[in-house]
């Protein structure tokens, strides 16, 4: 735990209704990770040739039938490709482009839903990817307890560390809590390359907050609580939603923020977070949210006290100053 001083306190996850007052408020990201990952066969392009396997991770749904999709081998695609995927699914290979395509499927709407859990893998992150397959444990270990609006590719994973027990002892101290949704992309992961940060491109991702949860941030803001983002989807979706006043307004739109050192923030005024790789856009948000200085002498504590990184890590409360 970080407090407003910069002082790093270490306390359990369990003990965070004891860290929050009654009137703070809590929002959670409420997207649930879909089945992304999905293997299909081109078929020859001309008698006699070889079908070429694919793999494909679907990132942001473009329509009822429609996927951008970043797909290994891409340069053994062209448009307007027909890919085989099983069970009556077919896609077509729309545009191309560094690594990604544009997915019309023979399904849309509900019945491409089903089609995709029935034939599809959880998008675990690379690092656990690598060591084994995913399995049918991955459903509901890489998925919050409070999932609900399915198009997510990866799991808002500050989120992961809540309990319905834990819920309920917040709720029971009267701390508030809204959901928002932001379906997250693989793009959010990516590491940054360029040397100047102007210079990333982040992926739009789709968010929303309904007109019910952004007047109830504001009304906990206005008696004295702190909004407090559970994870970065979180806190970028709530501020890409507010103005340079503080309110947060309803929203329902792409957004492709991306929050480094030097920004003001406008709503969010505590964040829960994992541990983050460098060089990624998640580390330069939490940077930007308490500090270079400050981040760096944390993520050395929690390397000394042999603290967890990544998605299945350990978490942190960052508290921002008002």
């Amino acid at each position: 735990m970080v407090h407003e001083n910069g002082e790093i306190t270490h306390r359990h996850f369990r003990d965070l209704p004891d860290l929050l007052n009654d009137s703070d408020i809590l929002s959670f990201n409420d997207t649930k990770v879909i089945a992304a990952r999905l293997n299909a066969m081109r078929p020859p392009r001309i008698a006699g040739g070889p079908e070429v396997p694919v793999e494909l991770t679907l990132h942001k749904r473009t329509g009822a039938g429609e996927f951008r999709a970043f797909a290994q081998p891409a340069r053994r695609l062209r448009p307007g490709d027909l890919l085989a995927f099983g069970r009556g699914l077919d896609g077509r290979v729309g545009e191309r482009q560094a690594g990604e395509v544009l997915l019309t499927f023979s399904l849309s709407g509900a019945a491409l839903d089903r089609a995709i859990a029935e034939i599809g893998s959880m998008p675990l992150p690379p690092y656990i990817a690598k060591l084994r397959p995913p399995d049918s444990r991955d459903f509901s270990d890489y998925q919050t307890v409070y999932a609900r609006e399915a198009g997510s590719v990866a799991a808002p994973t500050a989120g992961l560390h809540f309990t319905t027990g834990l819920l309920d002892r917040l709720a029971a101290k009267g701390i508030g809590r809204v959901d928002l949704t932001l379906h997250v992309g693989a793009g959010t992961f990516l590491p940054v390359s360029a040397e100047d940060t102007d210079q990333h491109v982040m992926h739009a991702e789709y968010g929303c907050v309904s007109a019910d949860a952004a007047a109830r941030l504001n009304a906990a803001r206005e008696g004295g609580g702190r909004i407090v983002a559970v994870g970065t989807t979180s806190l970028r979706t709530l501020e890409s939603a507010s103005t340079g006043d503080g309110l947060v307004h309803p929203f329902t739109d792409d957004t492709a923020i991306f929050i480094t050192p030097g920004y003001r923030f406008k709503a969010v005024d505590a964040l829960i977070t994992n541990f983050h790789l460098p060089r990624s856009t998640l580390f330069m948000l939490v940077c930007a949210f308490k500090g270079l200085d400050i981040m760096r002498r944390a993520y050395a504590e929690a390397i000394e006290k042999e603290y967890n990184f990544y998605s299945y890590g350990d978490a942190c409360l960052l508290l921002r100053p008002r």
